[in-house]
């Protein structure tokens, strides 16, 4: 390590977001490289027996075998981690393996959760569906109703998980008052950021305790791959480096180097986002045939305010509400041309979903409802697009119904 990176590093201390975007976490090779290299190697060699039992047993830093240390993973690790201002970070192949992971390093048998009800359908499932196989008990309360969260406490309560913005109504926590509550019961907050990103949201800084991604959407920004990451404190990430360790969710170095890439340029891409998808709630708020728009930039949002004390911004989601039913909703997605039907997010390219039948649908009628997942709902993902354009996509559907 030469002096010019550790003044590097003493620099990054102090830099803003878009500078670690760029330059946290690299360290040079001695090729001297500009760009991340990808180290596609599956194990490394040690110069000596002691070496290596030093390595195995973590007497010494240093690289072991890819499916827990690995460069350039290590290089998105501490890039996210210093942009979302946390100690350490452990990246995992999907954003659900990074919730997986969570749980399976902090939680155990007998421990209590509470969960909000406006998390994505999978999230709910793993809870309810697999978790639950190993004696996780889960309750399920408001996002937007911290007396809920007192109310379900229990004395074995470990952990409390929120998505916010949600999936896909945008209703927005209150992070600051979910964790004051979170602290006084000895619980850990860990919260989904996934639609804001570090660009628009710092959790940690609200006093979450973890925060986890699907790296998949937003931090990639263009669809190409999967992967989740956790942040948080070196204590909590140790025990979720542990189960990588021994079950292997593992992201891999390529996707790892398209992240850091997608990165350099999340913080420009989040604000085009922004700004675009609140101009089409604007408009889509003033159209004949749709009862209510979803989204926290505009002042109609019951939690308004508080995103806009939160947030830097208002991110790229927004659903709507048509005036009619299912087969109305699937018609004006039909319709559409230019936008993507595909239950991805955070592209470049518009997307769009009819969440009841896909992200929620293997939630029964009693949850969607419950979840405020109507028949009527569509998600829009809004990308990069000209406005002009994805407001006569918007169009086109509208005619349709």
């Amino acid at each position: 390590m030469n002096d010019k990176y550790e003044r590097l590093q003493e620099a990054l201390l102090e830099a803003g977001i878009d500078t670690l975007a760029i330059r946290a976490g690299q360290q040079r090779t001695a090729e001297g490289e500009h760009s991340e290299p990808i180290f596609t190697t599956s194990s490394y060699v040690f110069d000596n027996a002691a070496q290596a039992a030093a390595r195995f047993a973590n007497e010494e830093p240093g690289n072991v075998y890819s499916r827990y240390t690995n460069p350039t993973v290590r290089t998105f690790e501490q890039r996210i981690a210093a942009m979302e201002g946390a100690e350490a970070a452990v990246a995992t192949s999907t954003g659900m393996a990074a919730i997986l992971s969570t749980c399976m390093a902090l939680l155990q048998s007998g421990d209590h959760v509470i969960c909000s009800r406006s998390v994505f359908g999978t999230t709910t499932v793993l809870f309810n569906k697999f978790l639950a196989k190993f004696g996780v008990e889960v309750s399920f309360v408001s996002p937007v109703n911290a007396d809920e969260w007192t109310q379900a406490l229990q004395k074995n309560t470990r952990l409390f998980f929120l998505e916010t913005p949600s999936n896909p109504l945008s209703e927005v926590a209150d992070i600051a008052a979910l964790a004051a509550i979170a602290k006084a019961n000895n619980c850990l907050l860990v919260v989904d950021n996934c639609f804001c990103t570090p660009a628009l949201q710092k959790p940690l800084q609200l006093g979450a305790d973890i925060v986890v991604h699907s790296a998949t959407k937003y931090l990639d920004g263009q669809g190409r791959c999967m992967g989740g990451v956790v942040v948080g404190a070196v204590e909590h990430m140790d025990e979720v480096l542990g189960f990588l360790r021994s079950c292997g969710p593992t992201m891999s170095p390529f996707n790892a180097w398209v992240f850091l890439k997608g990165l350099e340029t999340l913080r420009l891409r989040m604000d085009a986002h922004s700004s675009n998808a609140l101009e089409l709630a604007l408009w889509l708020e003033q159209q004949a045939g749709i009862d209510v728009v979803h989204y926290a930039g505009l002042s109609s949002h019951p939690q308004h305010q508080l995103a806009a004390r939160q947030q830097r911004a208002f991110g790229g989601v927004l659903s709507f509400q048509l005036s009619g039913d299912r087969k109305a909703a699937w018609r004006f997605i039909d319709a559409t041309v230019l936008c993507s039907l595909t239950a991805n997010l955070g592209d470049v390219k518009t997307t769009i979903v009819h969440p009841a039948t896909t992200t929620h649908g293997r939630l029964s009628d009693e949850q969607r409802a419950v979840a405020g997942i109507s028949d009527n709902l569509i998600r829009v993902a809004v990308g990069l697009e000209d406005i002009a354009d994805l407001k006569r996509d918007m169009q086109r559907g509208l005619d349709a119904v």
